[in-house]
């Protein structure tokens, strides 16, 4: 498996665990009956739940971007120093963002978006150059 491919393994796999502990939190704030079912007027979460749930919309939101073009680089056989360095950069990018967003860390959250966005450009200019 290329190196490409095993970051977007870790990629998913962080992914498909951000919504583990906002749920945590609304089964706390909530009970765990409310947070399973449909009450007209449901608690808020905590602050953090809300922008870690929002963090992980934009992460499920990012993988599909990613997700495509290291699946097409793949099948296109390109495959470097430059998309090695893009996927393992995003990766990181992509674990510092929940970070900040959660605990509400002034441009961390901004700053990590942005490098994952340059890394997503960096593999479109490998796959089209």
């Amino acid at each position: 498996m290329t190196i490409e491919l095993t970051y977007l393994t870790y990629v998913v796999l962080l992914t498909a665990l951000l919504w583990f502990p906002y749920v945590l939190n609304g089964v706390s704030v909530r009970g765990l009956v409310a947070a399973v079912s449909y009450p007209p007027a449901q608690k808020p979460l905590a602050a953090w739940a809300e922008r870690l749930k929002a963090a992980h919309y934009n992460a499920v939101e990012n993988l599909v971007v990613f997700a495509a073009l290291v699946l097409v680089a793949n099948a296109a056989g390109v495959s470097n120093a430059a998309t090695a360095t893009a996927c393992e950069v995003y990766f990181w990018a992509r674990l510092v963002h929940p970070i900040g967003y959660t605990f509400a860390i002034p441009w961390v959250r901004t700053v990590a978006f942005m490098i994952g966005v340059v890394c997503q450009l960096s593999l479109a200019v490998q796959i089209l150059g």
